[in-house]
């Protein structure tokens, strides 16, 4: 039963989705769609290669099928609907085609460290049947797809008023800037890498831009993307109290709310920067000091250690 306990939420997240009177079809087509994508792109992949590296492939994709199922199969403000299905194609498409790049390179031949990492936390906690709980993982990916992290798309896609609520303005604004600050991140640590490859310096510590106010910024940016569809889902989501029981209102509210505690959860210690530093400490000398000095996760100002270097 241990290897199964992660899907519980997400299994209790999509049946939310399919006892409501407002996205039962949606929930319904999603989630076995998804399980077919994560089927066929990840589960049998990790089965034949034990890599779970395909879940990068596979859950951007499944965001993209989110968005592509809002714009098709939503009864709400065409605008609307438009905008929130064009967010998660635009999230979807841009990790999909950096993972479909690196399929094409071949580095899905490898196992990501992040994955190593999960491996080892898994035989660390009793999980010695690896082959399933790689499965397990591939699935409760899906799941999430299926359940939470669909419920912003399908709840703003639901509200049919043409006026455009400023909580939706500002949750918009918070998705352009948080979208903006994952690709300046990203592309600020690739130069960097280029710059060091080039001057042939070898595991040095990325803190140039953005990575040095956070050792993450690109996560705690892809956190904030999460938050701004959030926000943006709050006017529609309270529109919904007149279609749906109040018990069904307030656990869609609680799954709202579940999407960015899940992202967070993910970003800072399933495969995000706990691995990520779990690494990082052992291939370069300077990063326990870049620890000292610089948040995990949350951008802020410099310590004072750096201060009086």
């Amino acid at each position: 039963m241990k290897y199964f306990t992660p899907l519980l939420p997400f299994i209790a997240g999509w049946i939310l989705l399919l006892i409501t009177d407002s996205f039962a079809v949606m929930g319904l087509y999603n989630g076995l769609l998804q399980l077919v994508l994560f089927g066929l792109v990840v589960c049998i992949p990790i089965w034949k290669t034990h890599r779970m590296s395909y879940v990068d492939i596979g859950w951007p994709l499944g965001l993209m099928l989110i968005g592509a199922l809002t714009w098709l199969l939503s009864s709400g403000d065409p605008l609307r609907t438009a905008l929130v299905s064009v967010v998660y194609l635009s999230v979807g498409g841009r990790m999909g085609f950096g993972a479909l790049k690196l399929w094409s390179m071949g580095r899905l031949k490898q196992e990501f460290p992040r994955y190593e990492y999960q491996k080892q936390r898994w035989i660390a906690s009793g999980k010695t049947n690896t082959q399933l709980a790689m499965q397990v993982d591939a699935l409760w990916q899906g799941l999430a797809n299926a359940s939470f992290l669909a419920m912003p798309a399908f709840v703003i896609g639901t509200n049919a008023n043409q006026h455009i609520h400023f909580l939706e303005i500002v949750g918009m604004l918070v998705w352009i800037g948080a979208f903006s600050m994952e690709s300046i991140a990203d592309t600020q640590k690739l130069t960097f890498l280029r710059n060091m490859k080039k001057a042939g310096k070898r595991n040095r510590v990325c803190n140039v831009g953005l990575w040095k106010y956070s050792r993450h910024p690109n996560y705690f940016a892809e956190w904030m993307v999460w938050n701004g569809l959030i926000i943006a889902a709050i006017p529609s989501f309270m529109a919904l109290y007149e279609t749906e029981t109040f018990v069904i209102w307030l656990a869609l509210g609680a799954g709202l709310l579940m999407a960015s505690w899940k992202m967070y959860s993910t970003l800072v210690y399933d495969t995000g920067a706990e691995p990520s530093e779990y690494y990082s400490l052992q291939k370069r000398p300077e990063y326990r000091a870049y620890q000292e000095t610089t948040n995990r996760f949350f951008p802020g100002p410099i310590k004072q250690v750096m201060e009086k270097k």
